[in-house]
């Protein structure tokens, strides 16, 4: 079975905006962006599942951990010196951001999860929402430790 998984990303979102001029704002390139009316998938013969807003995304992808705060180091890394863009963009553009936070437990391993307080201060200091996805795969427990 699959090891525990994370994933930590930084997204800024709205329902349209540039998402050439966030990138040449912040001078980052994303890892995902899409815009509003992408396509999500195809869902029958005449029907596609289309993206209800648009986003830009920095993500470490998923790596397998047992410990958050190494995977939320990266993006903090690349957006700690930005605060001030990031507030000028949410302005301009009406975006929101939210920190996600992706795990996925496999085998009954659950990871240590620390924010620690450079990172909430900026998180605050931009308007960050965090948002905590967990995903708990069933496993089997003998009892025989």
């Amino acid at each position: 079975m699959d090891k525990t998984k994370i994933m930590v990303y930084f997204n800024l979102y709205a329902d349209d905006f540039p998402l050439e001029q966030v990138t040449a704002r912040l001078g980052l390139t994303p890892t995902r962006s899409f815009k509003k009316g992408d396509v999500i998938r195809k869902v029958s013969t005449n029907y596609y599942q289309r993206r209800s807003y648009s986003a830009w995304q920095l993500s470490t992808g998923y790596q397998e951990s047992l410990d958050v705060s190494k995977l939320i180091e990266p993006i903090f890394v690349q957006l700690q010196d930005q605060a001030d863009a990031i507030k000028e963009l949410k302005k301009d553009f009406g975006l929101e951001c939210r920190f996600v936070i992706v795990i996925v437990m496999n085998e009954g391993y659950t990871p240590g999860f620390h924010l620690d307080h450079p990172f909430i201060e900026f998180a605050n200091s931009v308007g960050a929402d965090i948002d905590i996805d967990l995903y708990a795969n069933p496993y089997t427990d003998d009892g025989s430790d």
